[in-house]
């Protein structure tokens, strides 16, 4: 059932600040250059990376990043934004966190973080697809549309470290690098982040009607 009420539309934030355009085409414009706005804001989290000594992840502020912008974007843009960014670095952008021991380009998503890489896409697209059910517009359901991102995030993750850049790691080894030392953070900022989006949208409501 969705988190808003039966009668209304499907609906995103990037929807309602497209209502005005003039024209269909103006109106696909806009929603591109939202999806680019997310794809160049994730770049800019990419770079507030910190690394820890005791695993070969760094702690960024990619997957709030990722989960704020789907969840303002809804499941597909949401989704585009993300591959965008991972084409990026694929074809030797550098838009990754900046690392000295981590490979570049697309040898990064056969790395230890390559996992959370390439779940940033679905990710977005579970989270964006929750918020185009309204769970964007309530505190609590915001953190839940999130949340089951961030779930996608940590899975692809841990795997990836425990399968493939990391065999011999195992999962207990895989889940003490790759989750352990960033969940709480993750959940602490995902509380912090729950109130943004419901927060626009009460602002922001007059346009509906």
């Amino acid at each position: 059932m969705s988190a808003s009420s039966s009668s209304a539309p499907a609906i995103t934030l990037v929807d309602l600040f497209t209502l005005d355009a003039s024209s269909p085409a103006l109106r696909t414009v806009e929603r591109s250059c939202a999806v680019v706005l997310v794809t160049a804001l994730t770049v800019v989290a990419a770079q507030i990376s910190i690394p820890l000594p005791f695993t070969p992840v760094p702690f960024t502020m990619q997957p709030m990043m990722v989960l704020v912008g789907a969840a303002a974007l809804g499941g597909r843009l949401g989704a585009a934004s993300q591959l965008l960014y991972l084409s990026l670095g694929v074809f030797g952008l550098p838009v990754f966190a900046a690392s000295a021991t981590l490979p570049p380009g697309a040898a990064r998503l056969l790395g230890p973080t390559g996992g959370y890489l390439i779940s940033y896409p679905l990710a977005a697209l579970l989270t964006g697809w929750l918020s185009e059910l309204g769970f964007d517009r309530r505190y609590v359901t915001s953190i839940v549309a999130m949340a089951a991102g961030l779930a996608v995030v940590f899975a692809f993750g841990v795997l990836q470290l425990a399968i493939v850049s990391r065999p011999a790691l195992g999962i207990g080894g895989a889940l003490a690098a790759g989750f352990f030392p960033f969940v709480l953070v993750d959940l602490l900022k995902i509380v912090a982040a729950g109130a943004v989006l419901p927060s626009v949208w009460r602002l922001t409501a007059r346009r509906l009607r």
